[in-house]
C-alpha cells in the first residue's frame, strides 16, 4: 500500500519531470492512481492522505500538478483549493479536482473556486495521464517564462545601472569628482533658457586657486592634485540646492552655477568658499613662507533674455575674477555695474 511521502526529490529535473501530488483521504484511491502512473517515464508521484497536511506537503515537494479530492473528512475540498490559490508559492500550480459527482453545478463551483480541471473518479488511466502531462507542461512553461522575464528584468536593471554609471562618469571630473566642463556647458544653457522664461536671476562664481603653479613646482603634481581635491570638496559642500552646479572648469579653475540667485546671494556663497578654503590650511610658500592655499573668486549675476548668450555671464564672472586677482588675491570681487 502507498504511504504518505514528504521527501523532496532534489535530483528531479523540474524542466521535464511531472511531479504529481494526490490529496485524498482514501488510501485505496492513492494506490490505484500510483499504479496507473508507476511505469510512466518522467512522472513522480506523492500521496497525502491528511488534508490538513496538504499545504505543507505541497510547499515541500513543489508539485507541478495537484490532484485534489473534493470531499474529505473535516475539510472542504474547495476551501483547500482556495488556500492553494491564495498562497504565493502555490497559486500557479494547476489543481485537478477529483469527485464522485458528475454534476454541472459541482463542476461550476470547482472552476469558480480556482480549479484548473475536473475529473470524475476513478478516471481512465489514459485520460488521467494526458491531463496530468498537459497541466504540468503548461505550469512548467509558465515558470520558465517567469524566470526568463525575471532574468530579462534583472538584465535591463543592470544595463540601466551601468548606463547611469557611465553617464555619471561622462559628466564627472575624474580628479575632483565635481561635474566636468562638458556638463557645466550643458547646464548653463538649460538654466539660461529657464531663467529667461521665468525672468529669474542666474549667478556664476569663477574660482581660481592662487599661485597654483608655484604650488605644483614646490610640492609636486601629486600634492597639487590632493590640494585640488580638498578645494573641490569645500566648493561641493557649499552647493546646497539640487539645481546648484559645481564643476571643474579647467586646470585649477572651478565654476559654481547658482540658478535663481541674485548678486548678493552669490557673494555670500563666494565668501563662504573663500573662508573655508583658507581654513583648510593647505600649506603653501606663496605669497610668503608658511602661507596657506587660497582662492580668488569672480562673482557675476544676470537676468537672462533670449537675445543674449551664456558667454555674457561667463565673461562677466571672468572679468570679476581678474579684478579679485589684481586686488591682491584671496578675495571675491563682484561684477562691476
Amino acid at each position: 500500500m502507498p504511504t504518505d511521502s514528504l521527501t523532496p526529490l532534489s535530483s528531479v529535473d523540474v524542466t521535464s519531470n511531472v511531479m504529481v501530488l494526490l490529496v485524498d483521504d482514501q488510501a485505496l484511491v492513492g494506490e490505484i492512481i500510483r499504479r496507473m502512473l508507476l511505469n510512466q517515464e518522467g512522472i513522480d508521484f506523492h500521496f497525502c492522505s491528511d488534508a490538513d497536511k496538504a499545504m505543507d506537503t505541497a510547499l515541500l515537494i513543489k508539485p507541478t500538478v495537484i490532484l485534489q479530492d473534493l470531499v474529505m473528512p473535516g475539510v472542504d475540498g474547495l476551501d483547500l483549493v482556495k488556500r492553494y490559490k491564495s498562497h504565493d508559492e502555490l497559486k500557479d500550480i494547476p489543481v485537478i479536482v477529483l469527485s464522485a459527482k458528475d454534476e454541472p453545478a459541482v463542476k461550476c463551483s470547482a472552476f469558480a473556486t480556482g480549479a484548473n480541471d475536473y475529473l470524475v473518479k476513478l478516471p481512465d488511466a489514459v485520460e488521467l495521464l494526458a491531463r496530468l502531462r498537459y497541466h504540468s507542461k503548461a505550469y512548467l512553461a509558465l515558470k520558465q517564462r517567469d524566470e526568463i522575464f525575471k532574468a530579462l528584468r534583472n538584465s535591463q536593471q543592470q544595463l540601466l545601472e551601468t548606463n547611469l554609471q557611465l553617464e555619471k562618469l561622462m559628466r564627472s571630473d575624474a580628479l575632483t569628482a565635481l561635474f566636468n566642463r562638458r556638463h557645466f556647458d550643458e547646464c548653463i544653457e538649460i538654466e539660461w533658457k529657464r531663467a529667461a522664461r521665468e525672468q529669474a536671476p542666474l549667478s556664476l562664481l569663477m574660482i581660481d586657486v592662487d599661485y597654483f603653479k608655484y604650488y605644483n613646482d614646490t610640492f609636486g603634481h601629486v600634492a597639487g592634485d590632493v590640494a585640488l581635491q580638498k578645494i573641490a570638496q569645500v566648493i561641493k559642500n557649499n552647493c546646497y540646492r539640487p539645481a546648484d552646479v559645481a564643476a571643474r572648469y579647467g586646470g585649477e579653475e572651478f565654476v559654481v552655477l547658482l540658478p535663481n540667485t541674485n548678486l548678493s546671494g552669490a557673494c555670500l556663497v563666494a565668501e563662504k568658499i573663500r573662508q573655508q578654503v583658507q581654513e583648510a590650511a593647505i600649506t603653501h610658500v606663496k605669497p610668503a613662507e608658511n602661507s596657506c592655499v587660497t582662492v580668488s573668486i569672480g562673482v557675476a549675476s544676470i537676468l537672462p533674455d533670449q537675445q543674449q548668450q551664456t558667454t555674457a555671464l561667463i565673461r562677466q564672472a571672468d572679468d570679476a575674477l581678474y579684478q579679485a586677482k589684481a586686488a591682491g588675491k584671496n578675495q571675491y570681487a563682484p561684477q562691476q555695474s
